[in-house]
């Protein structure tokens, strides 16, 4: 037989280390050493189970105290292993629990040592919404139509005819959980006989077949709220899935897609579009209507706008989802050329080009200068 190794040497700590250093140090080996972390690992197995042993002698002031005299000594009478005498210990696992507090199905995903009698929740559920930009500058309420388990009402969710009674399962006790041993640990698992409810139906409801719930096509109202973009999600508690016999319904998870505009493009919460400039406003100057969501906008056009010129309209874009300033709409202006002229408008538009010669196109004139050596060949 293996001789056994000091505890201390075990968690890891020095004789006179404090209750909470030794605590700390069991917490990080034994999730280390769990066999749900090492699935098929004995010699991981072994260590957890000498983490429990350890644990248990030096967080007990008194059979620490009997062990740092008479080490394993201590522990050895009343069989090497029964409870009497304060000489025994409990399962690891057992272990493990009361020092994580419960909580220690983070670690692994769930599933710990012991379960309560809860009836289970109802599956989430998801729904993809298509809405308008419209709709998400200024907010909508939708109703979506769903398919999804709802509360037996013959039954009134219970899964049995009326006036029969649910009794408690008899293959895992009432727990919703059945348990097999494996080598030291125990493993659970939901019970199949009464699908983690804890109960049986004698006489099923004939609509739910026991189940406590049908399938329905239902309605739901939803509030969009304004600012809302591609990808939002919104939840809507308890409308997924009712859960079996009176079980709490799952969440309903809207995924929000807002459709392409024909004149918006849209950055966060600022919009963009491009306007065509009358070629008579943008050189004598005036003042442009362009499109916003709220209507129509009005921009001062100066005298000699070229084209690509942005004109920034604040709080014109879409608002935010946390109610701050909205964002900013930009207008990129276009300048419109003629496309058919009759022969007096050339005339004209000719008369009208050498009048003002290249002194007031102050564009056309700086690029002759950068470019002079190209056309002095």
């Amino acid at each position: 037989m293996a001789e056994k190794r000091d505890y201390y040497e075990v968690l890891g700590v020095s004789r006179d280390a404090t209750q909470d250093e030794i605590k700390k140090s069991y917490r990080k080996l034994a999730v280390k050493f769990h066999p749900d972390k090492n699935p098929g690992d004995h010699t991981a197995e072994d260590k957890f189970k000498e983490l429990g042993e350890a644990y248990e002698a030096l967080s007990n002031e008194d059979k620490r105290a009997a062990y740092d005299r008479y080490g394993h000594a201590a522990f050895n009478g009343g069989g090497g292993g029964g409870r009497s005498g304060g000489g025994g210990f409990h399962d690891p696992m057992d272990m493990f629990s009361q020092v994580f507090g419960g909580g220690f199905e983070e670690f692994f995903g769930g599933g710990g040592s012991r379960k309560s009698k809860t009836k289970p929740r109802g599956s989430d559920l998801r729904y993809d919404l298509e809405i308008s930009l419209e709709e998400a500058a200024n907010g909508v309420e939708k109703e979506l139509e769903i398919e999804r388990y709802v509360p037996c009402e013959p039954c009134n969710a219970k899964g049995s005819k009326a006036g029969g009674d649910a009794k408690t399962c008899s293959s895992c006790g009432g727990r919703g959980v059945v348990a097999r041993q494996a080598g030291i640990f125990i493993q659970q698992a939901t019970c199949p006989e009464c699908r983690g409810t804890g109960e049986t139906i004698a006489d099923p409801c004939s609509a739910c077949k026991g189940d406590g719930r049908v399938q329905r096509d239902s309605r739901i109202k939803l509030r969009i709220p304004a600012g809302v973009d591609t990808g939002t999600r919104l939840r809507s508690t308890g409308n997924g899935d009712a859960g079996p016999r009176g079980g709490a319904g799952g969440d309903l998870y809207v995924f929000l897609h807002v459709r392409d505009h024909d004149v918006f493009e849209r950055d966060d919460a600022d919009l963009f579009c491009t306007v065509p400039l009358p070629f008579s406003i943008a050189a004598m100057g005036g003042e442009l209507k362009v499109p916003s969501l709220d209507g129509q906008s009005s921009i001062k056009i100066p005298v000699g706008t070229q084209g690509g010129t942005v004109f920034r309209l604040r709080e014109k874009g879409m608002p935010t989802l946390s109610g701050g300033r909205k964002g900013n709409l930009n207008v990129t202006v276009q300048v419109e050329v003629p496309t058919k002229l009759n022969a007096e408008q050339q005339e004209k538009l000719l008369a009208f080009s050498e009048s003002i010669g290249e002194h007031n196109s102050p564009m056309q004139e700086g690029f002759f200068k950068k470019a002079k050596r190209f056309f002095d060949l």
